[in-house]
């Protein structure tokens, strides 16, 4: 790479870190899982880099990198089940994705992030099965060695659970800090 090159790649990375980073996250909901699957994707994008491409064709190619990248992740995480695009699809795979719509979701998992750490595990895996990873009750139920009925339960009590704390978690932003500048501990 020339020193040309390497200012583009730099320019390229610190502009779409951010982007990719929070797609990746909504889709594995690990921060260490994104920052690792993150780093893979710029390392297959220095090995494909083409600079000559028009910036916005550029964001393109970046963001079907990270979907590969993510496709081979769950692809390993289910130990080679999704061997098909509707395979891709059950383990929590959306396909194509909207770019801006990616930006605007970050500060919506990030609050999601905060929601599930807050939770119980149990809790925590009934949601991320359901509504991260897509997976029907009965999926969810055997995934965690319960009975479809206990699985309802259990993520109806956590979808309660996670109500209240997303309540919290607002009116901890709201008063995060009082007049005289001192911390305010709302939980």
């Amino acid at each position: 790479m020339e020193a040309a090159d390497v200012e583009d790649f730099q320019t390229l990375y610190r502009d779409n870190l951010d982007l990719i980073y929070y797609y990746v996250l909504s889709k594995v909901a690990n921060r260490q899982e994104a920052e690792d699957l993150t780093s893979q994707v710029f390392l297959k994008v220095v090995r494909g880099l083409d600079l000559k491409r028009n910036p916005r064709s550029l964001r393109t190619w970046l963001f079907r990198v990270a979907r590969t990248t993510l496709a081979d992740y769950w692809r390993i995480h289910y130990r080679g089940t999704a061997s098909s695009l509707d395979g891709l699809l059950e383990a929590g795979w959306e396909g194509p994705v909207d770019e801006e719509a990616a930006l605007m979701k970050s500060s919506a998992t990030e609050l999601v992030q905060e929601i599930l750490k807050a939770l119980p595990e149990r809790e925590r895996e009934v949601l991320t099965s359901r509504f991260l990873l897509n997976l029907s009750i009965g999926e969810t139920a055997i995934r965690m060695g319960l009975t479809e009925a206990n699985t309802k339960v259990l993520q109806y009590r956590a979808l309660k659970r996670a109500a209240g704390l997303e309540g919290l978690t607002t009116k901890a932003e709201k008063n995060d800090h009082t007049p005289s500048g001192s911390v305010r501990a709302s939980l």
